[in-house]
């Protein structure tokens, strides 16, 4: 009868011990269930791919969606009122982390929420934005990776690859924070290496057909920096200037994919793993104030082989032996 007693005992003591490892590791898979919300300004190949690049890196170290990862991405189509509301509504949910692509998105979520850890990417200047007190020390709940070109380096391969250039023609979006950054580096190289800039301005999408036939018979080469409406609507840029013999250099990749003729640039689906790093560190601890904006560290030459031919240039080889080649 006793040892009866004492296997019933035993048995009862080993069943609540199971039970609560199993409540403890029903616990541990709740806590980490991460949320977080994807804010993009607009919708384009680069701006794409940093998206992509972020979700990748996360996915690689074990952060997967339906596993102990949720996301909530939302599309601004480039309409500020729509931006104000996804960012409203992603401050009022209790989330993890959000990432916001490009100036305007991180500029609106940063104004909405000073708690939710926010990290940045395709933003040209941080600091000239007011997301953060300097790329070294943050300061706030905002960090993340800049997006700033090698200009200086893309003017001097435009005039390796049209020597002819005596004046350049840059479209960008005057009411952009980031684009005004770039385009007042650029008239400063270009005095710097004897070129006139002529300006377009655009502030839709739409005008920027416009914008470009306007420089058709005045200027020898055009110029596209990372500016999200106009690289949006870079087909239309390159329809003109194709048409009308005007080589295309861009801030980035996805233009000269389109028919621009070269760039060193940006690849924006590296952009977006760094940045999918930096959001690890920011899961197991570490605080946005106290991490630097980070850069990325090298550059991609990329040639239009098509749009090569099409204008009879001739490429040094020492810059075609280090080109990616597309068509």
């Amino acid at each position: 009868m006793k040892k009866l007693l004492a296997f019933g005992l035993s048995l009862v003591l080993l069943l609540s011990l199971v039970g609560c490892g199993t409540a403890n590791s029903t616990g541990n898979e709740e806590q980490k269930q991460l949320k977080i919300g994807i804010v993009q300004i607009v919708e384009h190949p680069a701006l794409d791919g940093a998206r992509e690049g972020f979700l990748e890196t996360l996915k690689e170290n074990g952060y997967e969606v339906g596993k102990n990862l949720t996301f909530d991405y939302q599309n601004a189509q480039g309409d500020q009122s729509i931006l104000q509301s996804i960012t409203q509504k992603f401050a009022a949910a209790k989330l993890d982390l959000v990432l916001a692509i490009a100036t305007p998105s991180a500029q609106a979520m940063a104004s909405a929420s000073k708690d939710i850890p926010i990290l940045i990417t395709a933003v040209t200047d941080p600091v000239e934005a007011k997301l953060v007190n300097s790329m070294e020390k943050p300061g706030k709940n905002v960090t993340g990776t800049t997006d700033m070109n090698p200009i200086k380096e893309q003017f001097e391969l435009m005039q390796k690859l049209v020597p002819t250039v005596k004046k350049v023609g840059i479209i960008y979006n005057a009411g952009e924070v980031n684009s005004q950054v770039q385009v007042a580096i650029a008239k400063k190289v270009a005095t710097d290496l004897g070129l006139e800039v002529v300006e377009a301005t655009v502030t839709t999408s739409a005008d920027v057909l416009q914008a470009s036939q306007s420089l058709v018979g005045k200027v020898d080469t055009i110029y596209v920096p990372t500016d999200n409406m106009v690289v949006s609507a870079a087909q239309s840029v390159v329809q003109v200037a194709n048409k009308n013999k005007i080589p295309i250099i861009s801030g980035e990749s996805s233009v000269v994919d389109k028919g621009a003729l070269a760039t060193i640039g940006i690849n924006y689906k590296m952009l977006g793993k760094q940045t999918g790093e930096m959001a690890i560190r920011v899961f197991k601890g570490e605080k946005p104030q106290d991490m630097p904006i980070e850069a990325q560290k090298e550059f991609d030459t990329v040639i239009n082989q098509t749009t090569v031919d099409l204008f009879g240039i001739t490429v040094p080889e020492d810059i075609s032996k280090k080109a990616i080649l597309v068509k």
